[in-house]
């Protein structure tokens, strides 16, 4: 049976922050509460990658981050699907510029969505991953 269809029912996300500088992780927290409740689109945050369909990914990726990443990524079971949350994420943000940055995620892992903004509303976040399912 083909796994893209499951998808499309109930896609479990692994949240992925590479040191950024928080502002994105609370608003994917903020996702989670009842206000928002990604539950009800099917979507799902797990503690194990080995058990993600997707990576909710913020920060721009340091090079003491990057080995680490790069692992988490190959740990990810097929079809691997990475959405890229907040500016950092998506083009490298304040931090671009930063003798240890070595870039945003599209540059390490491929990248299946963008979410921009500094931090993005939960509002587009869910509907990142909407996107996401509805292309599957």
């Amino acid at each position: 049976m083909n796994k893209l269809w499951a998808l499309k029912k109930s896609i479990w996300v692994y949240h992925l922050c590479s040191g950024s500088c928080n502002n994105c992780d609370i608003e994917i927290l903020d996702c989670l509460t009842p206000k928002f409740d990604l539950e009800r689109f099917g979507i799902l945050l797990v503690g194990s990658i080995r058990h993600a369909d997707a990576i909710l990914a913020t920060g721009s990726i340091s090079r003491k981050a990057l080995p680490r990443i790069k692992r988490v990524y190959e740990q990810m079971p097929q079809p691997k699907l990475v959405i890229a949350v907040g500016g950092c994420a998506c083009s490298g943000g304040i931090f671009k510029n930063a003798y240890n940055i070595v870039g945003p995620f599209d540059k390490i892992v491929p990248v299946t969505a963008y979410v921009p903004g500094c931090p993005p509303k939960p509002e587009a976040i869910i509907d990142g991953v909407v996107k996401v399912i509805n292309s599957l």
